[in-house]
């Protein structure tokens, strides 16, 4: 049966992501969704569903959460301190949660987005085949508490919970990206002089963008001035007019005058994402052969991750009810099929 989410608490910025509205950008409508695309994959893999579900996105701080009919969820991205009535939850894992009981996501220990994600599929009103919000174009609106979120039936709330190991992308590292049609502005000693730099996650980072620090002399761009607004895409690493990177991210316009050392390659961007505040972040420019032979569509990387999500054995000394559970029935002598199956 269909199902309510009730949010108890809610922390900044929480709203619900899907992967986005692609191929609007010539209508001044950026892709949206989800900040890290690949938390929601994961999400998938461990509730073993074919298709990304949406997810409720948290930024830096969860909320408490109560549902009115037994579904599983999963929680990926930034890892939180997570309990269900009290009792610790593992992260990058699948849970099931059932009414009466409360779930109470915290602030992260790393990384910046946490996600959400119920296999009991949000129902929310969809624009443009998407369900993301996007609060600066007045799509959609921030998660309070007090709100209430339809839900559509889990389709197998009994199914094994599962597990996954990831790779970590909380801890900042190398952003790889191509070249574009303005690297050239670029003077090749401040392009190598930028490729050398070691910078830090700034203060000044959200949706949109996140503004690469760093301690030495600015990045300028010959002919900056000239340039005419074009077209511009998450993944753009924009030179502001102080000399300083800015990187453009989900919600970003997609309109701008910036000159642009690079664009920084998708799969990156989760990394990016995730890093906290000062985190060393580095640029590392590659061939589009090189990025060609590392491109792998986002319906491959789920099937990959669907057959590392392991399903999870329960320890019983961490079964705080386990004296509640029918242990005896299910005992056979262990010949059923010698004998056709008779007990």
């Amino acid at each position: 049966m269909n199902a309510t989410l009730h949010i108890h608490r809610a922390g900044p910025a929480m709203s619900v992501q899907d992967l986005g509205r692609p191929g609007y950008m010539a209508q001044g409508i950026a892709t949206g969704g989800a900040a890290d695309r690949l938390a929601l994959l994961e999400g998938a893999a461990l509730l073993q569903s074919r298709s990304v579900l949406p997810a409720i996105e948290m930024a830096g701080m969860g909320g408490s959460f109560s549902v009115t009919a037994p579904c599983r969820f999963a929680l990926t991205g930034a890892p939180m301190r997570a309990t269900l009535d009290g009792e610790p939850l593992g992260w990058n894992e699948s849970h099931l949660i059932t009414p009466g009981q409360r779930l109470d996501i915290g602030r992260a220990n790393a990384g910046v987005y946490g996600y959400l994600i119920f296999a009991a599929m949000l129902d929310v009103p969809a624009w443009l085949g998407s369900v993301a919000t996007q609060a600066a174009l007045g799509i959609g609106a921030l998660l309070q508490a007090g709100d209430s979120l339809m839900m559509h039936a889990d389709p197998d709330p009994m199914a094994a919970t599962r597990r996954l190991k990831v790779e970590d992308r909380l801890s900042g590292g190398t952003l790889r990206m191509l070249p574009g049609p303005q690297t050239s502005l670029f003077a090749p000693e401040t392009l190598s002089r930028a490729l050398a730099t070691e910078f830090q996650r700034d203060a000044a980072a959200n949706r949109q963008g996140v503004r690469l620090h760093h301690d030495g002399a600015p990045f300028p761009a010959d002919d900056a001035a000239a340039l005419a607004s074009d077209f511009i895409c998450a993944g753009d690493v924009q030179m502001t007019g102080d000399g300083v990177p800015y990187v453009l991210m989900a919600d970003c316009q997609t309109m701008g005058g910036y000159p642009r050392l690079g664009t920084v390659l998708p799969q990156d961007l989760p990394k990016l994402a995730q890093s906290s505040l000062g985190a060393k972040l580095q640029l590392s420019l590659i061939t589009l052969d090189e990025a060609d032979r590392l491109y792998m569509s986002e319906a491959s990387q789920l099937n990959t991750l669907m057959a590392k999500a392991d399903v999870k054995i329960r320890d019983p000394h961490q079964i705080r009810d386990l004296l509640s559970y029918q242990l005896i029935s299910g005992v056979t002598n262990g010949d059923d099929l010698d004998r056709g199956g008779e007990a």
